[in-house]
């Protein structure tokens, strides 16, 4: 898992060259280089109400006092994101019709659906911005005996394919984390796929599931009223939102593991690039704004800015870590 290592730390050092984009500012007069008149729709492409829909709608909220288009929200869920992101493939490159694209149907999707995808992340949509990374965590029905993820593989070990961990479907983010677990740690566990979180929730505090992985927004009700405990969260290291959670890395055999969901704007590939300069320095803005890093963090996710090309890097150092835990796993949704 050494590569897997090396691709993160690439990715770190992609971070952390980013800078403010005060250089993309519109043209030198203020004129805008988005259609006019015209209000800018961002596509969520999952249901209304959850945490990703809250995201979204933060951000919309504080990316109104940024461009006076207007931005307003639809979502589109369906077909694991890919509904949503085909809308926005499809539509005027204009800079009027945005992408809220996780991981899965920016990364994780063409490495596991593969003859289903109607459109290529790489070649059809421009990133623009990182919005914020939501690391899981991995949470126990109370009464499996164990505390931490150093006793969860021990008893792993000892109970092959007895654990059960549950995962809102094939091929996403919480089932890779689940593969990448079994891999590092040398255990065989049995996936057990849902349609939402909520269900594996209550499953999991039912005993019907012994684990599973979700955001903390999530399980943080969950965990507060003591029907689930907290194992660990996915993150290289501890979440800020949550720094009494240990990582997964911080159990010295599992030291490299890492892997999170993420969340960012696209834009159709062939928007012109003042367009794209223009809307990558508002959201910028917006994501320098305290009020909504906080906001974002109560949903569970890490606010990191960093510039288009190094968002794009980001990207495919991920989508390697993906795909070296899809082809170890065997992972596909095409069944």
């Amino acid at each position: 898992m050494t590569h897997i290592r090396t691709l993160a730390a690439s990715a770190a050092l992609t971070l952390a060259a980013a800078s403010p984009l005060h250089a993309a500012e519109p043209g030198a007069a203020g004129a805008s280089a988005l259609a006019a008149g015209r209000p800018i729709t961002l596509i969520v492409p999952f249901a209304a109400g959850g945490g990703v829909d809250g995201m979204g709608r933060l951000l919309a909220e504080r990316l109104r006092a940024e461009l006076p288009q207007g931005v307003v929200v639809e979502n589109k869920p369906g077909a694991s994101g890919m509904l949503g992101a085909q809308t926005v493939v499809r539509s005027a490159p204009d800079g009027t019709t945005l992408l809220l694209g996780s991981a899965g149907e920016t990364a994780i999707n063409p490495l596991v659906f593969k003859g289903k995808m109607q459109y290529q992340p790489e070649r059809d949509l421009a990133p623009i911005a990182l919005v914020a990374r939501v690391p899981n965590v991995l949470v126990a029905n109370p009464k499996l005996p164990v505390a931490n993820v150093q006793e969860l593989v021990a008893y792993g070990r000892a109970n092959p394919d007895r654990l059960t961990y549950a995962t809102s479907g094939v091929g996403n983010p919480q089932h890779l984390n689940g593969e990448l677990l079994q891999s590092l740690a040398g255990i065989k566990m049995v996936h057990v796929p849902y349609k939402g979180a909520s269900a594996q929730l209550v499953d999991v505090a039912a005993g019907s599931v012994d684990l599973t992985f979700v955001s903390l927004a999530g399980a943080l009700p969950f965990i507060k009223s003591g029907k689930v405990k907290p194992l660990a969260v996915t993150s290289a290291t501890r979440a800020s939102f949550a720094p009494d959670i240990p990582a997964v890395a911080e159990y010295a055999p599992l030291k490299d593991y890492a892997l999170e969901n993420w969340f960012g704007i696209f834009v159709p590939a062939a928007t012109p690039a003042p367009v794209r300069q223009q809307l990558a320095a508002a959201i910028d803005r917006c994501l320098r704004d305290e009020k909504l890093v906080a906001s974002l963090r109560g949903l569970g996710g890490e606010v990191q800015p960093m510039t288009p090309d190094a968002f794009r890097a980001f990207i495919q150092a991920q989508t390697a870590v993906f795909a070296k835990v899809v082809a170890d796993g065997h992972i596909t949704a095409e069944n």
